[in-house]
């Protein structure tokens, strides 16, 4: 490191730092420093290595024994969705009709849409998320909300209006034609703009006839690194009724494939009642399943097979799926996936865990060379998560030195009350409850 390299505008963070670039593997300094420039991270390493002296820079931030971890990434949740998490007594098709559908018809008003968004974006803030592949509504100003609220904020952030023109209310359908302007129009508005990507989104195969879903894989052509993301085999009634509708496909994810919505740039939630078959093509195809475990154990919809997907080799990430999720925070995502993978009989290590709610779904996304890590010159996406926010954890942690068994702690215990500070492109946009006002 060149030590008289100009620090203009230059950030330093002093804390425990953590990273996990491998599944089996982390990287932890119990006296890490972290100097951020430019939105980037410039210098990664023990704070008595640091090559500056401390009054070289615009701003300090001293966490003291907080962990400085990089910013947690969501491959699958609602925008509009918060108004019905935790509502009670449905599965997953009678859960639509009662609560999804009528708070998503609140996004037709402007207003809304744009107040909702950013609320649901500095949720994301103060969970320590920052990046996340996001369904928005089949509207499509509001869908435009949500772009802008992400790009004043700074956010790498993946969305799309949903496409929706059968088997839903009046009021939240579009047609074929329609869905496909609207989502030719968002993907040359917002995809490749500063960090914003676009996924087509049809909302799961029963709500799109043919020709809408068609329309979708020809979407799938207009620019470079589209990505498409739905839903699949989330709940045996779901699985029954996809096969009634399209008697001529093979299976639920034959349907996706016929019509160029699987490749690696798919994420399909769920995959709980998947066929031999199904398995297979989503490994052949090399799309990605969003896991969802707080949705699928509150919605009684199945326990997703932790082992057969390593078996197969069919790409994992880990997601909230709020509303049908029951919290924002992915150290929650991680903890229910910890019990349900020990209900079928496997364990998984808190280092898989921490990793795959950072690089791993990083690399999910195609993002990993972007994000995921504390390596230098990566975005500085980062969430500082302090263990004694949480009276249960500080306890658990009290007189633990093993790193292994300090993580694993966190992970359960874990919850949005450790999160101290997040950080998007190198700017604290949430610090100690306060969001960041946007102007």
């Amino acid at each position: 490191m060149n030590q008289t390299a100009p620090l203009t505008g230059a950030v330093l963070l002093l804390a425990q730092t953590l990273d996990f670039p491998t599944p089996s593997d982390c990287r932890h300094q119990p006296q890490g420093a972290l100097v951020i420039q430019q939105g980037r991270i410039l210098w990664h390493g023990d704070r008595a290595d640091l090559p500056w002296p401390r009054d070289q820079f615009d701003a300090v931030y001293d966490y003291g024994n907080a962990w400085l971890l990089p910013g947690f990434i969501d491959s699958h949740v609602h925008a509009a969705q918060m108004p019905v998490i935790a509502s009670w007594g449905e599965q997953l098709l009678d859960w639509l009709e009662r609560y999804t559908f009528p708070a998503e018809r609140r996004f037709e008003d402007p207003a809304v849409a744009r107040s909702a968004s950013g609320a649901f974006l500095d949720s994301l803030l103060a969970h320590g998320t920052t990046t996340a592949l996001v369904f928005g509504t089949v509207h499509e100003d509001a869908t435009d909300a949500l772009f802008e609220a992400a790009q004043t904020r700074g956010m790498a952030m993946i969305a799309g209006k949903v496409l929706m023109d059968r088997n839903c209310p009046d009021f939240l359908s579009d047609t074929a034609q329609s869905g496909y302007d609207a989502s030719a129009r968002l993907i040359q508005r917002w995809h490749g703009t500063d960090r914003l990507r676009y996924a087509v989104t049809p909302r799961f195969a029963p709500t799109s006839t043919e020709a809408q879903l068609e329309g979708a894989g020809a979407l799938m052509s207009l620019a470079e690194g589209l990505y498409s993301q739905t839903h699949v085999s989330e709940n045996p009634a779901e699985v029954a009724w996809v096969k009634s509708l399209f008697p001529n496909a093979r299976d639920y994810v034959d349907v996706y494939e016929r019509y160029g919505l699987l490749n690696d740039h798919a994420v399909l939630a769920h995959g709980l009642h998947l066929t031999d078959r199904e398995w297979q093509s989503l490994a052949n195809t090399g799309a990605r399943l969003a896991v969802c475990p707080t949705s699928n154990t509150f919605l009684g919809s199945g326990l997703f097979d932790f082992q057969r997907a390593e078996d197969e080799g069919v790409a994992l990430s880990l997601a909230t799926d709020v509303g049908g999720g029951t919290s924002l925070s992915q150290l929650v995502s991680a903890a229910e996936a910890y019990k349900v993978a020990q209900l079928k009989g496997k364990k998984l290590s808190a280092n898989w865990l921490l990793h795959r709610i950072t690089q791993g779904n990083a690399e999910a996304l195609h993002l990993g060379a972007e994000i995921g890590t504390l390596d230098v010159d990566k975005q500085a996406d980062l969430v500082v998560l302090n263990p004694v926010a949480s009276q249960n954890l500080a306890a658990r942690l009290d007189g633990i030195e093993a790193l292994d068994e300090r993580l694993f702690a966190l992970v359960i215990l874990g919850d949005e009350r450790l999160t101290q500070a997040t950080w998007v492109a190198g700017q604290r946009r949430y610090c100690n409850g306060q969001t960041t006002p946007i102007s």
